[in-house]
């Protein structure tokens, strides 16, 4: 990637730690305190490894960091990128590409996105159960990199099922309403039309964001197990939709993020 090897990045993040993480966790817009389950050993500003971007949107701090969540050994990128950035699909997925290079082998993503399910509510908790990519690219485009994954990886169960069951397990023990649906990514960064929800509800969607997917393409192809999380920060549905903002949807991602924690710190500690 313009010159920019993964070997680069974990030279410089080796060089800088000494933790080796198990489990990697990629935090979404407004969900950067998430970061406070951490006992952190490193912090890593991402302009200080090759070839991770600069993030521009709000809430996204732009830093790696390394520690412990109980006695599992986490990798935590605080911020991630987005298409809409300007970004290539490549681009977005390659801290994924450092992170397992690096030793993590399980990935939890979590992100903010809007509710097209009738009878869920903003401030609701979703693990996502699939997703449909709408972004008009893929990851993993261009030559296969054989020794990180086949050509033609399969997606059949991209959201590892045995997690997303101890997840569910996780949110009964801590009384946490915890749905589940599918994910869809667009590219951005427009918010969309009645019609376009219309549309996107019918192809099976609950959930619609700008992001995730090519990160979760990524770590199936490197055969990492995955685990995401979505926050319901605004309602989608057509018929009753009422305009919205970034800061609206910050504040109530900040509000339901105590709640998110929870079910991270409680399945870290479980897996």
């Amino acid at each position: 990637m313009n010159g920019v090897s993964v070997a680069d990045a974990v030279r410089v993040i080796k060089s800088r730690t000494a933790i080796v993480p198990e489990i990697a966790v990629i935090l979404g817009t407004g969900l950067g305190a998430l970061a406070d389950e951490l006992k952190a050993d490193a912090t890593i500003p991402y302009p200080e490894i090759p070839g991770f971007p600069t993030p521009t949107v709000e809430t996204h701090a732009g830093r790696l960091l390394f520690g412990k969540i109980g006695k599992r050994r986490v990798a935590i990128m605080q911020g991630r990128f987005h298409r809409y950035e300007g970004y290539t699909l490549q681009q977005v997925a390659f801290p994924v590409r450092v992170l397992r290079a690096v030793g993590a082998k399980t990935l939890i993503v979590s992100n903010v996105s809007g509710g097209m399910h009738p009878l869920w509510a903003t401030g609701d908790l979703v693990l996502i159960s699939d997703h449909i990519n709408l972004l008009g690219d893929n990851p993993l485009a261009g030559p296969n990199v054989d020794a990180e994954g086949p050509r033609f990886p399969d997606m059949s169960a991209a959201y590892d099922p045995e997690l997303r069951k101890l997840a569910h397990q996780v949110a009964l023990e801590h009384k946490i309403v915890l749905r589940e649906g599918v994910y869809v990514a667009v590219p951005g960064p427009n918010l969309e039309t009645r019609a376009e929800y219309r549309m996107l509800r019918a192809l099976g969607a609950d959930l619609v964001g700008m992001s995730t997917v090519p990160e979760v393409i990524t770590a199936v192809h490197q055969g990492m197990r995955v685990l995401g999380f979505s926050i319901i920060t605004d309602n989608c549905l057509p018929d009753a939709l009422e305009p919205t903002s970034v800061e609206q949807i910050i504040a109530v991602a900040r509000g339901a993020e105590p709640k998110l924690a929870a079910l991270v710190h409680g399945v870290v500690e479980q897996l």
